[in-house]
């Protein structure tokens, strides 16, 4: 009779102590088959921006431009050595994969290469100016000049609500961002979506 209240009295502390823990990580681990707040802010997308910075993290240098297809960022970058890199950043987990690496040296990207080099405004910051200016989500960031005239970053953003992409242009001295008059419904970014190149 005494082992079975022994038996009994250790079972009750058991449940009382197990009781809070579990419950406690209940909480700590959402309901089951959810996934908590920490796991969920883990999984979201990497955007523009750290696109940029896992992609200069991985391949020191300069972005020369961005362009999300799908899951991934495709992310061109001129290294610090000189040689032009052609990465892809995984939107989901982050990791970079080198594609493409070369000296790519001819004369156009030599004057190119030089302008982009010496711009106060890299791709980072123009893609914070553009936001500012025209909130949304980034669709593509390029280095781009007008028919050979002024440098400038051209920001293309998805507008939250929805609708027409629009190409904001960024100043690679002053970083004034302005949202493009020559924007087209027929430029809408729909690379993620249909690759029709047939």
């Amino acid at each position: 009779m005494q082992r079975n209240t022994y038996i009994s009295t250790a079972a009750a502390v058991v449940l009382m102590v197990g009781g809070p823990v579990a419950a406690a990580a209940a909480a700590t681990s959402g309901a089951a088959g959810t996934p908590s707040a920490a796991t969920a802010a883990v999984r979201a997308d990497v955007d523009a921006t750290g696109a940029a910075e896992a992609a200069v993290k991985h391949y020191p240098g300069t972005v020369v431009s961005l362009d999300k297809d799908g899951a991934v960022w495709h992310v061109d970058v001129i290294g610090k050595n000189g040689k032009h890199a052609e990465l892809t950043v995984d939107t989901r987990s982050g990791k970079v994969f080198t594609e493409h690496a070369d000296g790519d040296d001819d004369g156009d990207n030599a004057q190119e290469k030089k302008q982009l080099l010496a711009a106060k405004v890299n791709a980072q910051k123009a893609v914070k100016a553009a936001l500012a200016a025209h909130p949304g989500q980034v669709r593509s960031v390029d280095w781009d000049d007008d028919n050979g005239g002024a440098r400038y970053w051209d920001v293309e953003i998805q507008p939250k609500g929805g609708g027409a992409t629009k190409h904001v242009h960024v100043d690679a001295t002053t970083g004034k961002a302005t949202v493009s008059s020559s924007d087209s419904d027929s430029d809408d970014d729909n690379d993620n979506d249909n690759d029709n190149d047939s």
